[in-house]
């Protein structure tokens, strides 16, 4: 067992470009990936305006959002989301997420372990 606190890890910022756009997006890393079986866990802090591009991945995604105010979207829908918030992304649903307008955005990503994201287009 092991326990970890938002706070605990290194920040690490993103080179934008590929699956980023906007300012500035940060991965949190807390786990090795090592520590898990079955899935992949990222924290990942997304400045206001950014987000990712359109994407798809291979397994489920959920995502648990901590901290601010930002969007999940889909082709056919959009979700204004807070903290507290889950969503829960179907494997090869094309989607983004992120912070694209004035406030700040963290969530956790859980996806299967050896999930491939694919990047597409709107």
């Amino acid at each position: 067992m092991r326990k970890i606190t938002m706070s605990s890890g290194s920040k690490t910022e993103v080179e934008l470009g590929g699956l980023f756009t906007g300012t500035r997006v940060w991965r949190q890393s807390s786990f090795n990936p090592e520590d898990f079986t079955n899935l992949n866990f990222g924290i990942v802090a997304f400045d206001a305006g950014s987000r990712n591009k359109f994407h798809k991945h291979s397994s489920d995604q959920i995502l648990i959002i901590t901290e601010g105010t930002g969007t999940v979207a889909s082709d056919t829908e959009s979700l204004t989301v807070t903290e507290g918030d889950v969503v829960v992304i179907p494997a090869q649903e094309n989607h983004w997420h992120g912070a694209p307008d004035s406030t700040a955005m963290t969530h956790i990503t859980v996806t299967a372990k050896g999930s491939q994201t694919e990047q597409t287009e709107a």
